[in-house]
């Protein structure tokens, strides 16, 4: 099973536990960064719905090819430490140019050393020539300005692209994110997402609601 595929409870039981972190917290990290960034996530979601819910951590997302450029900001402040499937390796600073992720990779965990909490779970998201292409299905893509929106500063994943994320094997907490924002969608948005998941999940039970 992926990493990013268990629950918050087995990861603190396998690799330890997690600093609690808001988009706020991640705002001022990405302060000065020079790349692209926004929150992903139940935290996007929320900040969509005004529902609140618990989370586990906060999930900060870059496009995939922008890496180096975290890791520079990050140097001396957190360690960045590849989380591929089951295996964690440490990123180290000096060879930012050189190391590279394996394609299967698609988080990055950050913490300030190997004797602290983790703190943020980044998200690899794949963009080509400036558009987002959805990593279950390349037929789905949109310009990359066109998945973020910002609320009180902070920029967020669209509420759409984040439900098309969360459909595959859904979670008690997916489910309930997808009950609390579908009803919230404009049509544009709403069209959208019933279009992608048609193409990357046909026969899907959100369909119906949609």
């Amino acid at each position: 099973m992926p990493v990013s595929e268990l629950s918050h409870d087995e990861l603190v039981r396998i690799y330890g536990p997690w600093t609690p972190r808001t988009p706020q917290d991640a705002a001022r990290l990405f302060a000065g960064y020079p790349g692209r960034w926004w929150v992903a996530g139940g935290w996007a979601l929320q900040a969509f719905t005004g529902v609140s819910r618990p989370h586990g951590d906060v999930d900060p997302s870059i496009p995939r090819h922008e890496l180096p450029l975290l890791r520079r900001h990050l140097a001396g402040v957190l360690d960045l430490w590849s989380a591929d499937q089951e295996n964690l390796r440490v990123l180290l600073p000096g060879d930012v140019d050189r190391d590279s992720l394996a394609a299967s990779c698609e988080n990055v965990w950050a913490r300030r050393s190997g004797g602290d909490p983790w703190e943020y779970d980044v998200i690899l998201m794949d963009v080509v020539e400036d558009r987002w292409v959805f990593k279950r299905d390349e037929r789905t893509s949109l310009p990359v300005e066109e998945i973020v929106w910002t609320l009180d500063g902070v920029p967020y994943l669209r509420p759409e692209v984040q439900l098309l994320h969360k459909a595959n094997a859904p979670r008690p907490k997916d489910e309930a994110d997808f009950v609390a924002a579908a009803p919230l969608l404009e049509p544009g948005p709403r069209r959208w997402l019933r279009e992608a998941l048609d193409r990357a999940h046909p026969g899907h039970p959100w369909l119906e609601v949609l």
